[in-house]
């Protein structure tokens, strides 16, 4: 079986793998589910330094210290940004990428440049607390932002939400082998409603690739449909 490390987008946390998780678990997969410094039960942490980087950072030394190899690496929304460092920081360790609904970012785009408007909405919302910008702000109903329609997953995400600093969004992406990191098998796994946004060639050459899996639901589909995740992993894992 496989090593799969899913990372988690903004303002969410390792917790919202947790059906995914337990699927991938009883199927006999190894899976960690790391916490970006600054969210959820580490969002104490949160400083003027936490930015895309420090989150790059965060991945590969847990890759580092657990000694993971030949990973599948997932990354949801947000994490998408920070798995393509990911995989160029740590070339050797990583053998597919997973994109969940997620950035598929080129060099030297920041999720400001990749998600354009989407993203700036939350910027007006947004606070500063001893001297961090913090966005995406929770509240009553804002998993429903993130397109849970079901009341009680609503309730459980709105509980576990937390803000994100700002300098994570706007800071570009910077490879230092582009090429290393596009030879790696890149997957995406997509909510149908998000096609038409996405980059047109890459979706045509995963479709004809055979990599490209899609469901109509709500963005967080970790959460809407952990089966079909679960399911789709395990798939890509065996190929």
């Amino acid at each position: 079986m496989s090593t799969l490390v899913l990372v988690h987008g903004g303002g969410h946390g390792g917790w919202c793998y947790c059906k995914v998780k337990y699927r991938l678990e009883a199927a006999g997969h190894e899976v960690f589910a790391p916490l970006l410094t600054g969210l959820a039960e580490r969002s104490r942490s949160v400083s003027g330094e936490v930015d895309l980087g420090f989150h790059i950072d965060d991945v590969v030394q847990l890759m580092h210290y657990w000694d993971l190899r030949d990973v599948v690496l997932v990354g949801h929304s947000y994490g998408g940004m920070v798995i393509t460092g990911v995989a160029d920081r740590a070339n050797d360790r990583v053998a597919k990428l997973v994109y969940l609904d997620a950035a598929n970012p080129r060099n030297g785009d920041s999720l400001v440049d990749h998600a354009g408007p989407a993203i700036e909405m939350a910027r007006p919302e947004g606070r500063v607390v001893d001297g961090v910008e913090l966005v995406l702000w929770p509240g009553p109903g804002a998993a429903a932002f993130c397109g849970i329609e079901d009341p009680d997953d609503i309730v459980w995400a709105d509980e576990r939400l937390t803000p994100h600093p700002w300098r994570c969004f706007e800071q570009k992406l910077v490879l230092h082998d582009e090429e290393a990191v596009w030879s790696l098998p890149q997957f995406h796994i997509v909510c149908e409603s998000t096609i038409p946004s996405r980059r047109r060639e890459v979706m045509e050459r995963a479709r004809s690739e055979g990599r490209l899996y899609s469901i109509d639901t709500g963005h967080d589909l970790m959460i809407t449909e952990p089966g079909f995740v679960a399911d789709t992993l395990h798939e890509i894992a065996g190929r």
